[in-house]
């Protein structure tokens, strides 16, 4: 929030520069970030007033202007469309400098000696709008000729940009931060005089007001101003505001801006004569409906929003942005004062679904005085009565008078100076809260602080603490080592076993990759999942940023795909990808099972050297990464089935993997359909379950020594039925292979004329070894005529040669 320093001094007395100030109130924790000074960059600029306006008798669009700039008389040639004589003017003088970081010098125009320049409000960086750039700056007829400029416009000042912390809201307010000011710098802050006098009249005879949600409204108050007369803000006024980052309009919108910014209390003002029925209504919107708002925008409004109604039609989205239909105009005359507490998760919530987010709403949002609301209208209707001429019609609209309840909070110093591990004395610390306005009293166990409304950041004896640390400095804090007992850090066994899948991953080949976890409903129609597919039923976002990232999802696969399809859109076709990350399953439950998933992606051709050709990646090449990740943790009870489950899978080439009989995850080529799809070539994916696999993982990795004795090999040639799987030969072969079987091999697969309808060809190569010595040939046939004998018997395979 920017923050005029000249503003914060009308409450409080401060003898430091803008800088010192800054220091120590950023210690106390409310952080200035930066410093800025409007009058940088100008110099020699001074109040001149028109004596003469002539034509140029060179140049037809150019002026010719005596100016009296209060010790002398300076011609000065000008294009400026709207001077006049006796306005005043800012007038730069030859020497002077503007904050553009130009100079001014005397100059000839075309025959006529310029003795100075006329300044435009943007020259002087004090208006960037479009009618700063339009003409000369024109200045209010009293201001004394040959003042120096900075010190009439109030530009003799420091604007401080304050990083408010989302409890300090209160500090949006300049009096509020006034009163810091003062508690932090051990002084006191002025109270605002809100002394006016009103009329004989009743409000109450002018407008009825009714709050029908009071559920979204705590309180509304009002106050009405008659026979105002519209027209520019004081000077000092509109520097204020422009310090604060706001643009100076009118006395009427200048005034509640100002009212805003100095209480905190977001203000709106009615064109009186233009609400129907003389009513104000605050209610709930009906679905649909619709206001045109003071940036000539429709707004459709929801059931929720709140809307500030006359007797006929919305006139304000309540705590956003008012409509047109009650704007203040050139011609309006009386005004209507609203100050009122609006719910800030309404407002909120209306903010973001009409798409206006302003300075009301950005307080209303966190939250407002309840009990300032009078202070707010009754100020702004003095303001009204003394720059617009208002007449202030007697009585106050409220809706919640009622006394209300403040918050109070127990104090004990021995435990403040417990949790701040101080030593602070009771003076020390009931110093503090005299200094920040806490009225308290003693009671039994210490002593009751009563918290002023506008800070609603102190709810508890631990706020307190803060405000006595942040006060007394928090280099009063001693410094201390931490004491008791200190574990080391360290993963767990899970975090191990996840990082070393991570770094498996890379030394397979794989990339990895990291998508989101909220991911689109139309993934599943991309997958040709069928409507009760298990990966259908999802947790779905309450609010999701949009229609892309409104579920979670229950598998990797669909992250993989569209990230493999980028790749392959940018002419990388040749890629291995993998994600390890959390999928969610509902279970019914509050909380959705969060298994930790491993996908990888295999999809074109590995690299070609000029000693190696490149291989196609296939099914067996992503096999083989599958077998070289279980050989890695030792895993060796793992078999794969044929599946067909996965609709996203190609049917014919699409397994399951099992490890002891328990369903870890699947692999297999993508389906052609949902390549296309996704617009992919050929690809081959897996998907593991990492939470079932950590279970299965040896206790403990065994040390088999090598063997120092030959091995021997036999190749067998089987004639399998197509029925039977090479797993189930595997089986076999491993069960009745003896006890010297340490390598079994696929080498080759035939299917052709020279077999039997029905049947194909495994070949196969065992090794035999033994640890402790050299085998023979018969203990090494007798093995082999063992295992014929059990294929023969068990699945009905023959030797073929």
């Amino acid at each position: 929030m920017l923050i005029s320093y000249k503003w914060l001094k009308d409450y409080v007395d401060i003898d430091l520069s803008p800088a010192e100030f800054a220091e120590k109130m950023t210690m106390a924790g409310i952080i200035i970030e930066h410093i800025e000074y409007p009058s940088d960059g100008i110099e020699q600029v001074v109040v001149g007033e028109i004596l003469s306006v002539e034509a140029h008798p060179q140049a037809d669009k150019l002026k010719v202007l005596q100016v009296n700039v209060g010790d002398k008389v300076l011609q000065i040639a000008t294009g400026a469309p709207n001077v006049a004589v006796g306005q005043k003017v800012p007038v730069a003088l030859p020497g002077a400098k503007l904050p553009s970081g130009k100079e001014i010098q005397a100059a000839d125009f075309r025959g006529v000696a310029s003795c100075g320049m006329l300044c435009s409000a943007d020259e002087l960086n004090i208006d960037h709008s479009e009618e700063g750039k339009a003409g000369i700056m024109i200045l209010p007829s009293d201001v004394a000729v040959g003042k120096d400029i900075i010190e009439v416009l109030g530009l003799d000042d420091a604007i401080m940009d304050m990083e408010l912390t989302p409890n300090r809201s209160d500090c949006m307010s300049v009096w509020n931060t006034a009163k810091e000011a003062a508690a932090v710098l051990g002084v006191k802050a002025r109270d605002i005089d809100i002394s006016f006098t009103e009329n004989k009249e009743d409000i109450k005879d002018y407008v009825t007001i009714s709050v029908e949600d009071p559920d979204l409204c705590k309180r509304y108050t009002a106050k009405l101003v008659k026979n105002v007369k519209i027209g520019p803000s004081p000077l000092w006024m509109q520097e204020y505001l422009r310090c604060c980052g706001m643009r100076p309009i009118n006395n009427i919108v200048d005034i509640a801006n100002f009212v805003m910014l100095e209480l905190g209390q977001p203000l709106h003002t009615f064109d009186y004569q233009t609400l129907a029925g003389k009513q104000i209504i605050v209610r709930r919107a009906k679905q649909g409906e619709k206001i045109i708002t003071l940036d000539d925008q429709e707004r459709t409004c929801h059931r929720d929003n709140l809307l500030i109604c006359d007797g006929e039609r919305p006139v304000c989205i309540a705590g956003v942005m008012g409509g047109q239909n009650t704007e203040v105009t050139e011609r309006t005359t009386d005004i209507l004062i609203e100050a009122a507490h609006f719910d800030p998760v309404s407002v909120r919530k209306t903010s973001r679904e009409v798409g206006v987010r302003s300075e009301s709403s950005a307080r209303f949002e966190k939250g407002v005085d309840l009990q300032r609301l009078p202070a707010a209208a009754n100020r702004c209707a003095q303001l009204l009565a003394k720059y617009c001429g208002g007449e202030i019609v007697g009585g106050f609209y409220d809706s919640n008078p009622a006394e209300l309840l403040q918050t109070k909070v127990l104090l004990r110093p021995a435990r403040i100076n417990q949790i701040l591990g101080t030593d602070f004395s009771v003076d020390d610390i009931l110093s503090t809260m005299e200094r920040l306005d806490f009225p308290y009293v003693e009671v039994a166990d210490g002593y009751e602080v009563t918290v002023p409304f506008y800070r609603q950041d102190v709810t508890r004896e631990e706020d307190l603490a803060e405000e006595v640390a942040r006060l007394l400095g928090y280099d009063k804090i001693p410094v201390t080592l931490p004491q008791g007992k200190t574990t080391e850090g360290k993963l767990t066994p899970w975090q191990k076993f996840v990082d070393d899948v991570l770094d498996t991953s890379v030394a397979l080949g794989l990339r990895e990759i990291k998508t989101y976890d909220f991911i689109s409903p139309k993934e599943w129609d991309r997958l040709l999942l069928p409507e009760d597919s298990f990966y259908r039923n999802v947790v779905k976002i309450q609010n999701p940023l949009n229609e892309e990232q409104s579920i979670m999802r229950t598998t990797l696969v669909p992250g993989v795909l569209n990230i493999a399809a980028l790749n392959h859109s940018r002419s990388n076709s040749n890629v291995n990808l993998f994600e390890c990350g959390a999928t969610f399953i509902p279970t019914g439950e509050q909380l959705p099972r969060e298994p930790m998933m491993f996908t990888g992606l295999v999809m074109g051709k590995t690299a070609e050297g000029w000693q190696e050709k490149a291989v196609v990646k296939d099914y067996f090449y992503l096999k083989g990464m599958v077998e070289q990740f279980f050989a890695y943790w030792g895993i060796t009870d793992w078999q794969v089935a044929a599946s067909d489950k996965y609709a996203f899978m190609h049917p014919g080439q699409c397994a399951e993997i099992f490890i002891a009989g328990e369903l870890v995850g699947f692999m297999g080529q993508v389906h052609p359909l949902v390549a296309k799809n996704y617009q992919l070539p050929q690809a081959f994916l897996f998907e593991l379950d990492l939470t079932i696999i950590f279970r299965h993982l040896p206790i403990a990795f065994a040390y088999h020594p090598f063997s120092k004795h030959p091995a021997m090999v036999r190749d067998l040639a089987l004639i399998v039925d197509n029925k039977i799987t090479a797993s189930q030969v595997e089986a076999v072969i491993w069960a009745h292979g003896g006890e010297y079987l340490r390598q079994v091999a696929l080498f080759d697969v035939y299917a052709g004329s020279q077999l039997a309808e029905g049947t194909h060809s495994l070949a196969y190569t065992l090794s035999f070894q033994a640890i402790d010595k050299t085998l023979v040939d018969q203990q090494v046939n007798d093995s082999v005529a063992s295992i014929l004998s059990a294929l023969e018997a068990e699945l009905g395979v023959k030797l073929r040669y």
